[in-house]
């Protein structure tokens, strides 16, 4: 079949929007799709699970800030995505989610029986991605990609489902090759009355703090943080998602350590608050035990998490423009150097209670890949005590699966950023258990030939959840398990593998990191998280109170 068909309007669509890689993983109803792939300059990167396509699809997108196409089949292959799209969401990762569909005749299920049917296959998504476009014709496809795109990158950022019969991926369409189609995202402006009433109450603050999020670094808005915290002398903490808003070794920065009860405790001193680009959920709120005692102001792209957890002065914007509009209307406060004084206490604080828990190795470990890694290689997390201890305190932007929390994330997503930037190594950690989610995919590292390195920590079970049980119940349970030689898997896999240790790992990080093309570093370490200084006494449920001096 030689004919243009409607698989050539989806991969004509992506391309005219700006497309050039799209992941996935071909499948019966698909194939129309498929077949146009092989017309186009587009570069496919086909991964060995769909969830892991998604992961892929996810760090390609935050790597490069753009949409990243996700081409996937009906059924099974579609659902495989839904955990990987539930990180994309929570992440607000623009990740565009192509998934054929039964014929026309079949959609609503039991009429014929078609392989791979669902009832309806788009009610599974409708709660986890931010839109769904379904569509019955070929002619219909460029405009709902194109909708699609747009809802992707309109802020907040977040994944989308696109839903097409196979039918119409076959069809022959009669209208010309789609050459241009604009999908420009509409701004999302503060609204005036709001940034006049935060200037005033940060201009009239005597100990302001901010706390940026994921939204900044999302929207660009660094320039803007930055000038904004000098200009009102106000200490700067980022969320796990936020790192690399804020320079790590300013003078104002208390850097990223929110499950420390100290730097809890200075965020509900600031007699204003001023959160940016973070909806304040269960770990940038030390797991909901943040309890500000001043007034709060929040900005944030995601109505939903508009005061959702906190009374605030709630301004519904993209973090970027509403920074800018805040700095030109906020006045300048003197500093005295009160606030980096106060932001150096605390830090000193943090260290003189990590150092209390004989937390060498742990330290040492992360010291170690913090040295080994090139300072412009970006660095893909899986849920594993490593990452965990990352998340405070590893100094610049690092990419995790902290939004959801699901395993299986780190390597398949690295593959997605290599993909986009074959010209600098990529890193992927992950624990031992963490890792056989993704060990498909080697297969797909090797094929592609992606420079990624993946450090698997290998602790001989769930780490993570063991440390909680043991916690909790004196004993963990289902968390041990058998382990194959990573080593000689990886080198089934024709990519090059090595076992370290905690001394010789900056070597031979650095070495596999140098090293073009996939490589794999086992390191069999159990590690311990670090212990928060104090919990905070019992406080009453206040969330039915709405106190006048809260917003």
């Amino acid at each position: 079949m030689t004919m243009r068909t409607g698989g050539d309007l989806v991969v004509e669509s992506l391309t005219a929007l700006g497309a050039r890689t799209v992941f996935g993983l071909p499948g019966q109803h698909a194939l129309g799709a498929f077949d146009a792939l092989r017309r186009s300059s587009v570069e496919y990167v086909g991964l060995r699970v769909e969830n892991n396509a998604g992961f892929a699809a996810d760090g390609f997108a935050r790597v490069t800030g753009s949409v990243a196409p996700l081409l996937v089949s009906t059924g099974p292959g579609a659902l495989m995505t839904l955990a990987a799209l539930q990180e994309a969401a929570a992440a607000s990762a623009p990740v565009l989610a192509i998934g054929s569909q039964v014929p026309v005749a079949g959609l609503g299920g039991g009429r014929h029986g078609y392989l791979h049917e669902l009832a309806d296959q788009k009610a599974s998504f409708r709660d986890i991605v931010k839109s769904v476009h379904p569509v019955r014709t070929a002619s219909q496809i460029p405009s709902a990609i194109a909708d699609a795109w747009q809802s992707a990158l309109t802020a907040p950022h977040g994944p989308v489902w696109v839903e097409i019969p196979q039918d119409a991926l076959l069809a022959v369409p009669d209208v010309p090759p789609v050459t241009e189609l604009v999908a420009a995202p509409r701004p999302l402006r503060p609204r005036p009355e709001l940034i006049a009433e935060a200037a005033r109450r940060l201009s009239a603050a005597e100990r302001p703090v901010i706390l940026a999020g994921g939204g900044v670094v999302r929207s660009g808005a660094h320039a803007e943080l930055l000038a904004l915290a000098e200009k009102v002398a106000a200490p700067v903490a980022t969320t796990f998602g936020g790192k690399g808003a804020f320079d790590w070794e300013h003078p104002l920065s208390v850097q990223s350590w929110l499950e420390d009860r100290h730097t809890t405790d200075f965020l509900e001193d600031a007699d204003v608050l001023l959160v940016v680009g973070s909806g304040l959920g269960e770990l940038s709120s030390n797991y909901h035990t943040l309890r500000p005692r001043g007034r709060v102001i929040q900005i944030e792209a995601d109505l939903g998490k508009l005061e959702s957890n906190h009374p605030a002065l709630g301004i519904h914007a993209d973090a970027r423009l509403a920074l800018a509009e805040l700095l030109a209307a906020v006045d300048s406060r003197p500093d005295d150097g009160t606030a980096a004084k106060s932001a150096a206490r605390l830090l000193a604080r943090v260290r003189t209670r990590i150092a209390a828990q004989h937390l060498d190795t742990e330290q040492d470990i992360l010291a170690s890949v913090r040295a080994a890694l090139p300072p412009d290689a970006p660095s893909f997390w899986d849920m594993t005590i490593l990452a965990y201890w990352a998340w405070s305190a590893w100094p610049g932007p690092m990419h995790s699966a902290q939004g959801a929390g699901g395993l299986g994330y780190g390597f398949p997503a690295a593959l997605g950023a290599a993909a986009a930037d074959r010209t600098r190594p990529v890193l992927a950690v992950s624990g031992d258990g963490g890792a056989m989610y993704s060990i498909a995919d080697l297969a797909t590292a090797r094929q592609y030939d992606l420079p990624v390195t993946w450090l698997i920590v290998d602790d001989g079970g769930y780490g993570i959840l063991r440390e909680y049980m043991t916690e909790a119940f004196g004993a963990a349970t289902a968390t041990e398990l058998t382990r194959p030689d990573f080593v000689a898997l990886a080198e089934s896999f024709g990519v090059p593998a090595h076992r370290t240790s905690p001394e010789s790992l900056q070597d031979d990080l650095a070495k596999a990191l140098a090293t073009p093309g996939p490589s794999v570093l086992v390191l069999p370490a159990v590690l311990r998280m670090f212990a928060p200084t104090h919990l905070p006494e019992a406080a009453p449920d206040t969330s039915a109170d709405v106190r006048p001096d809260a917003t």
